[in-house]
């Protein structure tokens, strides 16, 4: 699809006549990230989060490797990344990039599945043509500056699930029942503690399993790691102090890692960037305002 159509005309007038690379993120909601970002040449170094990465290319060629293949997504095109894949991202050509992604969290798309003993949904093909799943992404995308209804959002969430469901490939796993209510428990407390380190024998007394049964029914339920999870709702809390000014050695504190440099390392190898990076895109954003 061709920028010109009307579905872009909006998303493109709210970005004429700024420059320079930046990332724009919008308000928040539950489980759900927004973002813009503009870049030219390699933005992100090798990463991975825990949530499905939804985007839509807007203006450029966006190029990544994942899953052992460089990907290239041009305009009106959608992009799928898979909890806990590895990829990394930039511009494909000099006019550089723009493109705005949606970061959803699992347990989300969990409870809009056909089934609720079914795993979640792998699509094998990161770049797709579907103009149904744009216009759900769309209807969540077009405006930024707004915060997200939730009546919009169960829609979104139900419509982004059955879509992916169908371009998945492989045939979605059956999670028994008791799996997934020990997976959400696990989930939800490991959300609420989210300022400081949860070891293991506590999360077994919570769920009332042992660590090796927990970790195989949360991967199965979130894919990923209760370790993981806990480790990025952190530093989420961490890349919102860092954007509104934190410094990074009160940072670290408050979210719980040892130090500045402990920080710093967890913050790139999660989202390809260091924080410093990170302050700067977003601080470019808020000068343009």
């Amino acid at each position: 699809m061709d920028l010109d159509g009307r579905i872009f005309a909006g998303l493109e007038r709210s970005c004429e006549g700024q420059g320079g690379e930046k990332i724009v993120s919008a308000p928040s909601f539950p489980g759900i990230e927004r973002i813009e970002a503009l870049f030219y040449g390699e933005a992100f170094e090798p990463h991975r989060h825990d949530t499905y990465a939804l985007g839509v290319t807007l203006r450029g060629v966006q190029t990544f490797r994942y899953r052992g293949e460089i990907r290239a997504s041009r305009p009106g095109r959608i992009i799928v990344l898979h909890p806990d894949e590895i990829h990394d991202g930039g511009a494909g050509t000099e006019e550089g990039l723009r493109y705005r992604m949606l970061y959803l969290e699992p347990s989300l798309l969990r409870r809009c599945l056909d089934t609720e003993s079914a795993a979640l949904p792998f699509v094998d093909q990161p770049v797709l043509d579907d103009d149904a799943l744009r216009d759900a992404l769309l209807a969540a995308l077009g405006a930024l500056d707004e915060d997200l209804d939730e009546l919009l959002v169960d829609d979104l969430v139900m419509r982004i699930a059955e879509r992916l469901s169908r371009h998945a490939k492989r045939p979605l796993k059956r999670l028994a029942a008791l799996a997934r209510r020990s997976a959400f428990l696990a989930r939800d407390y490991l959300e609420a503690h989210a300022d400081r380190t949860v070891r293991s024998e506590e999360l077994e007394g919570v769920v009332g399993l042992d660590r090796f049964a927990l970790s195989c029914h949360f991967r199965a339920a979130f894919a990923t790691s209760p370790h993981r999870f806990h480790l990025m709702r952190r530093l989420q809390r961490a890349r919102f102090m860092i954007g509104a000014g934190g410094e990074l050695a009160d940072v670290a504190i408050a979210t719980g890692f040892a130090d500045q440099s402990h920080l710093s390392r967890q913050f790139k190898k999660a989202f390809g960037v260091t924080p410093g990076r990170w302050a700067a895109l977003v601080g470019a954003s808020r000068a343009n305002q």
